[in-house]
């Protein structure tokens, strides 16, 4: 199961957020998410645990616990939704008419 953890301090690791998640049972892996520019985290991670039933035990007793000072959000990840327009966020051609047309 794929787990959604938000408000984590900035201070956390991969290595502690596994460690957190250990005590439930197997983790597959536990990813702090951060800054592609910086590499700082930025505040949430997603965490994999095979059993299910672990998973739903550590999500029940972790979400709103305290970590780091922080009071933490622990829940079932959301599928990665596609983008329809194959936008990513980049700027858009647009079309200017009055430069398409040629003029006589």
């Amino acid at each position: 199961m794929n787990i959604y953890v938000s408000n984590l301090s900035f201070n956390v690791t991969d290595e502690d957020l596994h460690d957190y998640f250990a005590e439930y049972g197997e983790v597959a892996s536990a990813k702090v998410i951060k800054d592609k520019f910086t590499s700082k985290s930025r505040g949430f991670a997603f965490v994999e645990m095979p059993d299910d039933e672990a998973a739903q035990k550590a999500i029940k007793e972790l979400d709103g616990a305290s970590v780091d000072g922080r009071n933490i959000g622990v829940s079932v990840a959301k599928p990665k939704e596609e983008r329809s327009n194959g936008n990513r966020g980049g700027f858009q051609k647009k079309s200017n008419s009055n430069f398409s047309r040629s003029r006589y």
